[in-house]
């Protein structure tokens, strides 16, 4: 083995290493759908206040809020929040027991080997302080959804079921959960009272329609007639707003799906008619003339991507915090959209560093490698792929929660753009998102990989191969068959259309789309 060699296996091994841990630790890690769900939940529960009264405005809305709505939303939340909980609560088990069989793993160590011991109980001292953490987050989100269950129970008049709830949650050591529940445990009791600063701890720990409805209750506990009218009036409002933006969120999708499902069909009856010569034909022709081996190829992927991506730029973020004394976690929204920015940037640039410098000794290429051809109908293949994408992507995601049950973890930014409602922050996010991830991504996915891999591959065997690779890369197991299928159509795409253009104005309008979604979404819940 040459030292070039040596050297590329050692640089694998460090690599990959963060990597398969990264996809280990997100077994357990919750995925960012439950939250949607819920936020979506809330946003039918803010419409349903919806006043039914003569005024125009709500008669011409009546028919969209019951197509919305259903006959018993609170019915809805209800089911939606009891899920979520229950989901929640399997992690919170599964995690509890794996804590407990921990210190298992050391009772085998032999005593004379001092280093072995030394590594073996710093990683399971590792190990506990990350699931005790996971364990107090899961602990917390479960009391916030048993005080919104109580809520709900109220609104039902279910006052019996809230009080129980909220009973549980005193009961417990998280301090800001059990001073909301005494606070509505007070105002809904019999006879109800209104604790101290009853109203200053309801706008701070509840939000959206649960804050509005504690709220009202408490107007009416202290008999502040103007201040229960003002807020009925507010949340009339808010309803009309909310009904706009559920047949955003509800209606954009339905549309993109039928005109996605449109698209496919015609796709197999034109292979059906053409054979050979259709769109979907397994063309091997399409394949690139690929000068360089899987050598290189290698090299690329691991040294400019990951290597790059999760041992250099960690280390040298790292070491820039502990200089300026600065951590992310304590880093306000606006500044940790810009810290994941810039991280990324200075990831692309170096990334497509490697890989220019390595495919250099090559030049010039052969044809069609790297094309950005602007005067192509590189715009109808990105928008018909973004069409395509959807109906497929949506199937496996449905098929996907099954299998993994609210668990295998989310790309933190997508958490972060769902709680973003400051607007700067959320145009940092979609700079990173739909413009920088789709430039760097692709020339490295579908410009640099997947041509690459015609040259041991079928170009579908190309397509698959990269995609997989392409949704391993986002370190999260529960979203590997979903960005793997809509890497196969972006695939599928830019071996098509042979234009960069095409793939990355898709990934720009898929990331758009979720980005818009989430702020949407987010704005219902504040």
């Amino acid at each position: 083995m040459t030292i070039k060699k040596l050297i590329i296996v050692l640089v694998t091994i460090i690599s990959l290493f963060p990597v398969i841990l990264a996809l280990v630790s997100s077994v357990n890690q919750p995925q960012v759908q439950s939250n949607l769900q819920l936020y979506q939940t809330n946003l039918i529960l803010q419409a349903s206040e919806l006043s039914d009264s003569n005024d125009s405005e709500a008669v011409d809305l009546a028919p969209v809020k019951i197509a919305l709505l259903g006959t018993n939303p609170y019915l809805t939340a209800k089911n939606q929040y009891q899920e979520v909980k229950k989901l929640t609560q399997e992690n919170l088990d599964t995690l509890s027991t794996k804590l407990t069989k921990i210190p298992e793993s050391n009772l085998n160590i032999d005593n004379n080997n001092v280093l072995t011991k030394s590594r073996l109980n710093s990683a399971k001292n590792f190990d506990q302080k990350e699931i005790k953490k996971q364990i107090t987050q899961d602990e917390r989100f479960l009391h916030k959804i048993d005080l919104s269950l109580g809520i709900i129970e109220a609104k039902q008049n279910n006052i019996e079921q809230s009080l129980q709830l909220w009973n549980g949650i005193i009961k417990s050591s998280d301090e800001q959960s059990i001073k909301t529940a005494t606070v509505l445990t007070g105002l809904w009791n019999q006879p109800p009272e209104a604790i101290t600063n009853t109203e200053q701890i309801l706008n701070s720990q509840l939000k959206g329609w649960f804050r509005n409805e504690a709220l009202k209750q408490y107007y009416q506990v202290t008999e502040q007639k103007q201040a229960l009218i003002s807020l009925q009036k507010q949340e009339n409002e808010i309803a009309t707003q909310a009904i706009t933006k559920l047949t955003l969120v509800g209606g954009i999708p339905l549309i993109s799906g039928l005109l996605g499902v449109g698209i496919l069909v015609l796709l197999i009856i034109q292979l059906f008619l053409k054979g050979k010569s259709a769109i979907l034909a397994n063309n091997n022709e399409l394949a690139w003339e690929t000068p360089w081996n899987g050598e290189v190829i290698w090299l690329v992927l691991i040294v400019g991507f990951f290597f790059i991506g999760q041992i250099i730029l960690p280390l040298f973020f790292g070491i820039i915090g502990s200089i300026f004394k600065l951590s992310v976690a304590t880093l306000t929204l606006r500044y940790k959209a810009i810290y994941v920015l810039v991280s990324y940037l200075t990831m692309a640039i170096t990334g497509l560093l490697v890989m220019y410098f390595s495919i250099k000794p090559f030049f010039p290429l052969p044809k069609d490698w790297f094309k950005f051809n602007w005067l192509s109908n590189w715009i109808l293949w990105g928008i018909g792929g973004y069409f395509v994408a959807f109906p497929l992507v949506v199937i496996v995601s449905l098929i996907n929660q099954q299998i993994w049950q609210g668990k295998g973890g989310s790309n933190p930014l997508l958490l972060l753009a769902l709680e973003s409602q400051d607007k700067i922050a959320l145009s940092i996010f979609f700079i990173t998102a739909s413009l920088a991830a789709p430039l760097f991504e692709e020339i490295i996915f579908r410009g640099f990989l997947l041509p690459s891999l015609t040259r041991y591959f079928s170009v579908w065997g190309a397509i698959i191969v990269s995609s997989l690779i392409f949704a391993l890369a986002h370190l999260n197991l529960s979203e590997v068959l979903p960005l793997a299928t809509l890497g196969i159509v972006l695939g599928f795409v830019y071996t098509r259309s042979k234009n960069l253009l095409s793939s990355m104005l898709l990934h720009s309008l898929w990331n758009s789309g979720t980005l818009i979604s989430l702020f949407i979404l987010g704005s219902g819940n504040q």
